[in-house]
């Protein structure tokens, strides 16, 4: 489904879409579509679901929140134990319930990478200057 509008543009930049569509040979519509696309928020729709409300709620937050986000850590503890049911898992010793805590250590730890990756990502994009990740 699509939505059609009308949009009044100041001419350096119809020029400047006009002038790329021209050079890569494509319509100005998909010139238009592509930089409305890359000057978008950054999306969350391929973010598996599981996850999606999580990513999906930090759009709303403020930049100190988003701030907080990007330079959470996880607990010092919970990362230890992670390591140690590794290690054990790859030991071949890892008993049922160790393994169901595995997977939601690993889940909130995945979580908690995605919520960090997207709250850096809408900061860039609100023009936040945003050092790599080793710096947060």
């Amino acid at each position: 489904m699509t939505q059609t509008i009308t949009l009044d543009l100041p001419e350096t930049i119809y020029s400047r879409l006009q002038q790329a569509a021209r050079a890569t040979r494509q319509p100005l519509e998909a010139v238009f579509l592509r930089a409305l696309q890359v000057g978008s928020p950054p999306g969350w729709d391929d973010v598996p679901a599981g996850f999606q409300a999580d990513i999906a709620a930090l759009d709303r937050l403020d930049d100190a929140a988003l701030w907080r986000m990007a330079r959470s850590r996880q607990d010092e503890a919970e990362l230890k134990h992670y390591q140690e049911l590794l290690d054990k898992k790859a030991d071949g010793a890892l008993s049922g319930p160790e393994a169901r805590q595995l997977e939601e250590l690993r889940a909130a730890n995945d979580r908690l990478m995605l919520c960090k990756a997207h709250a850096a990502a809408l900061l860039r994009w609100r023009g936040q200057s945003v050092p790599p990740a080793e710096k947060l």
